[in-house]
């Protein structure tokens, strides 16, 4: 499935080394970055390292990372439940690097959602889809326990605070943990949005959604992701021989209404692989989720 990937993802520049401070600086945001036991690595999985196209990424430089980076409004109304949106980023990256590369921290403070962005480190900078431990049985409600704590101790929810609504997004190689999570996380999850992510485990999203009618899942996809394009059509006949509905659009037709009415929905693109996430796009998502409130 790996191979399916474009190379290009893997494109890992000094760049986003150089910048990643930046991903820590937003005046309207609480931000900071945390430890878990209970992110992706270190695992067994990749104790070894990792062997891809000939080259190996060693588990001391791609997978000892148990980093969570997590941003709040400097107004969140910390009410009995905290409403969570968890990114996962793709090949080639690591969360600093992504928030920044995608703009995923001025969206999401933009879009003035009364929730707390979570980005949990997995593959730092490799060239994997593997999920390490949050593929495992109850890892992901363990890590939403720690970040709960965390905000706990730092006195930003209160103390009998619980996880609410939870929204899971992605970009690209982001499929396989989010389709595990979904299948083993041990939490409801309500909504699922795949940037261009669509490369399989179709079957566990698909179990997801019919596991519940106010379940929404969005996927917005191109012809550069070398497997997303024909996944999603693939999804669409499934879809059609169950017999449940979604809607199709064109990326330049979105709108919020869009988003409000429909429960499935599938965008196509026209822009490159790492092209979708920014501007705008994640940011309209959040604004326009039937589960996330705005901020007061």
């Amino acid at each position: 499935m790996v191979k399916l990937i474009s190379r290009y993802l893997m494109l890992i520049t000094a760049f986003f080394s150089t910048k990643t401070a930046h991903a820590q600086e937003n005046e309207n945001a609480i931000i900071f970055h945390i430890t878990s036991a209970h992110t992706s690595f270190p695992d067994t999985g990749r104790s070894k390292g990792h062997l891809y196209d000939g080259k190996l990424y060693s588990a001391t430089q791609h997978y000892n990372d148990s980093s969570v980076l997590i941003v709040i409004p400097k107004n969140l109304a910390a009410n009995k439940k905290v409403d969570f949106i968890y990114w996962f980023h793709g090949w080639g990256n690591h969360i600093d690097s992504a928030a920044v590369r995608y703009e995923l921290i001025k969206q999401f403070i933009d879009s003035k959602r009364n929730a707390v962005l979570v980005l949990p480190e997995t593959a730092y900078n490799a060239p994997d889809s593997y999920g390490g431990k949050l593929e495992n049985k109850g890892e992901f409600k363990l890590l939403t326990t720690d970040i709960l704590n965390a905000l706990k101790a730092k006195q930003i929810i209160d103390k009998s605070s619980v996880a609410g609504n939870l929204i899971l997004g992605g970009h690209s190689g982001a499929y396989r943990i989010m389709a595990y999570i979904l299948q083993n996380g041990t939490l409801p999850v309500q909504e699922v949005l795949l940037f261009d992510a669509l490369y399989g485990q179709t079957d566990k999203y698909m179990t997801w959604l019919k596991s519940d009618k106010k379940h929404q899942f969005i996927h917005l996809f191109t012809n550069y992701g070398e497997g997303t394009l024909e996944e999603s059509k693939h999804m669409v006949k499934i879809l059609k021989d169950e017999k449940m509905d979604f809607v199709e659009f064109e990326e330049p037709d979105l709108k919020k209404a869009i988003i409000k009415n429909n429960r499935i929905i599938f965008l196509h693109s026209l822009k490159q692989h790492n092209d979708i996430i920014s501007p705008i796009n994640f940011k309209l998502m959040l604004e326009a989720s039937p589960f996330l409130k705005a901020l007061n």
